[in-house]
């Protein structure tokens, strides 16, 4: 089993963050959005992935991070769609059974039963407004017709960026056709037009159900799946000089004193709290938070903030003293 994983988006609402660092690579839970993913993957068996990127970051993140994965790296310079991402990855993805994960989207799911089933399977979720989502039409378990983004809901199945195709050719036959005639919808490549096209050919595809979707898309999603996340799998720890109320994750090279941390906050490696009390938050790599109380926070890589009661959302290598 093979696994394709897009991870070129712009993630223009975690700004200031993605400014620097792709959207992927933000913390939630003790490690970066796209560590999640991998890890599911491989723990079902899926040890070949092809990741499509705009830049050499995540390459070289997943290289050191990940040293024997059998990765492949596929270039997205322009901004085409989900679509066009894929399209791009026909050498890799034809001869067999594939997966697709948006590199974006925490799911729960039993990854281990997918990757078994002979069938062509898409994933979705009931959903209170489907207007914001590519949906699926349903007859039982077998999918009708697809629609993205409707205006008028016609369905409440939302399609939830996990894909399982039993034979991939024919997604990049329609993907092929879609290209050469221009086919765009809303200026971009849909995935969705072409698993229509796909449908109109009497191709069989079923849905799933997933356990949770987390899109990560905005500060406070991304701070609701940390919560979420932290719940499910978070620790307590133990520093002398600090109290610590878990869930949390702190990574062991995290420099605490005289700090009260907790609950729901992630601490990644190489940062420092002193003299601060931080709750429902999450801290990136190297930052310093000194005699400040946060929540519902934010704090970029190698950022420092000091001497505030807030709730902040603070870029890459940033400097705040309120004192």
């Amino acid at each position: 089993m093979k696994a394709v994983i897009p991870v070129a988006g712009k993630g223009t609402r975690l700004r200031p963050h993605t400014h620097t660092i792709p959207k992927p690579l933000v913390n939630v839970a003790g490690k970066p959005i796209l560590a999640h993913i991998i890890d599911d993957l491989c723990t079902a068996g899926v040890t070949s992935m092809a990741f499509v990127v705009d830049s050499e970051t995540i390459p070289d993140w997943v290289r050191s991070t990940y040293p024997g994965l059998d990765a492949t790296f596929i270039s997205q310079t322009v901004a085409d769609g989900l679509g066009g991402a894929i399209h791009r990855t026909r050498d890799f993805g034809t001869g067999g059974p594939l997966l697709i994960l948006l590199g974006d989207t925490i799911v729960r799911a039993d990854f281990g039963a997918i990757v078994r089933r002979d069938a062509t399977l898409i994933g979705v979720k009931h959903v209170e407004d489907p207007r914001r989502f590519g949906v699926c039409l349903v007859d039982g378990d077998r999918i009708t017709g697809m629609v993205e983004k409707p205006e008028t809901p016609v369905s409440s199945l939302a399609i939830v960026g996990i894909y399982r195709f039993q034979d991939a050719t024919p997604l990049y036959d329609a993907l092929d056709a879609n290209v050469r005639a221009g086919m765009r919808t809303r200026g971009e490549f849909q995935l969705t037009d072409a698993l229509q096209k796909m449908i109109e050919l009497g191709i069989d595809m079923r849905t799933f159900g997933i356990e949770g979707w987390f899109d990560c898309g905005t500060i406070e999603t991304l701070l609701a799946t940390n919560r979420f996340l932290l719940e499910e799998r978070g620790q307590g720890f133990d520093r002398a000089g600090n109290l610590i109320v878990p869930p949390v994750a702190i990574h062991e090279s995290v420099v605490l004193v005289d700090s009260i941390i907790g609950p729901h906050v992630s601490i990644a490696k190489g940062a420092r709290v002193e003299r601060s009390i931080v709750r429902n938050s999450i801290i990136h790599d190297e930052a310093t938070v000194l005699n400040s109380i946060l929540d519902a926070s934010v704090i970029g890589n190698r950022a420092t903030v000091s001497g505030r009661s807030a709730r902040l959302n603070v870029g890459d290598s940033t400097e705040l003293d309120f004192n």
